[in-house]
């Protein structure tokens, strides 16, 4: 058999590429973007739906509006939770509490941040059976659940009634002096 390539004559600078080596890489590429083409949507499936990440975002609250003794319910991942912006008069009442009194003992500033007092930041429902209680009821200036009588005080401890524990603190931050962020504290997110 004879050698069917032709030799660059003598002094001619050699081709650059070949035409096996253009379809070589034209097949090439097109095996690469047609496999991503197929992964994309298996790989785009594993991601969260945007209704999940919505649920578990934080959220922030404006409190200019809050006037003292004003409660606002805001829901976060579907759980209610009272911002309440404490008087005066209910800081130096909460403060003064004895230990004693309190059947799931918390001091008060347990209960609250630190250079921001009058805020009270709990979620919603009674310890007892997840009922809602009312603002402003009760023997204790907090809360009073209607169903089965648990109270709270203006910081929500539980001070009556058979709810066993204090209303739960959610996890928030401060970003200013006007505005919190609930569902993230110490700059990370809830889990």
């Amino acid at each position: 058999m004879a050698n069917t390539t032709a030799a660059a004559p003598a002094g001619a600078a050699p081709q650059e590429g070949t035409r096996r080596d253009f379809l070589f890489l034209a097949t090439g590429a097109g095996l690469a973007v047609g496999a991503g083409a197929v992964a994309w949507p298996f790989v785009s499936s594993m991601a969260p739906d945007a209704a999940t990440i919505a649920a578990g975002a934080p959220i922030e609250v404006d409190l200019t509006p809050i006037t003292d003794g004003q409660i606002i319910n805001v829901f976060w991942r579907g759980k209610l939770i009272f911002v309440r912006k404490l008087t005066g008069k209910e800081i130096t009442d909460m403060k003064a509490v004895p230990l004693a009194d309190l059947a799931d003992r918390a001091t008060f500033d347990s209960r609250v941040k630190s250079g921001h007092e009058q805020w009270l930041v709990v979620y919603g429902n009674c310890t007892h059976l997840g009922c809602v209680p009312i603002g402003h009821q009760g023997n204790y200036e907090g809360w009073a659940c209607p169903c089965h009588g648990s109270q709270f005080d203006a910081v929500g401890r539980v001070r009556r009634g058979p709810a066993p524990i204090n209303l739960p603190l959610p996890p928030y931050a401060f970003q200013s002096d006007t505005k919190l962020r609930i569902g993230e504290e110490g700059g990370k997110a809830a889990a």
